[in-house]
């Protein structure tokens, strides 16, 4: 933990990088129909670590996100092209067709999943995987 930055910032830090991270949440299920999606969604996610990172260090904000930046990427990456072939494969419909399916999940109920919905995860996930990497790059140089 960094000694030089204020107190006030570390304190609001803690406080903001949760509201930060559910609000990206939201974006992110509301961008089918709002304004809102993967991309913004991944750059609040991003937002966040990175307010986190000016208040702390590298090493507390990697243990923060708890998974290598690279592994966000790959794992965006394919879920990205999953949910392109999903519907080439197994219906034989273009590139990036649409596929909708309930499931029923005991105490929740009836859950509607898509493959827009899909995609959106992984741009998410490519997106606070490049940003990251580079903020957090950018503070390897720094030290």
């Amino acid at each position: 933990m960094r000694t030089d930055t204020s107190l006030i910032l570390q304190m609001a830090t803690r406080f903001l990088v949760p509201l930060l991270l559910l609000f990206s949440v939201f974006l992110l299920l509301r961008g089918h129909n709002e304004p809102g999606g993967g991309f913004i969604a991944g750059l609040v996610a991003s937002s966040a670590f990175a307010l986190h990172l000016f208040a702390f260090d590298a090493g507390s904000t990697r243990k923060l996100m708890g998974v290598e930046t690279q592994l966000l990427m790959g794992i965006g990456l394919l879920l990205a092209l999953f949910s392109g072939l999903f519907g080439m494969l197994v219906h034989g419909q273009p590139f990036l067709s649409s596929q909708w399916w309930s499931l029923s999940l005991p105490g929740i109920g009836e859950v509607s999943l898509s493959t827009p919905l899909l995609f959106d995860i992984g741009v998410y996930l490519v997106v606070v995987g490049v940003v990251t990497t580079i903020v957090l790059s950018l503070a390897k140089a720094e030290e």
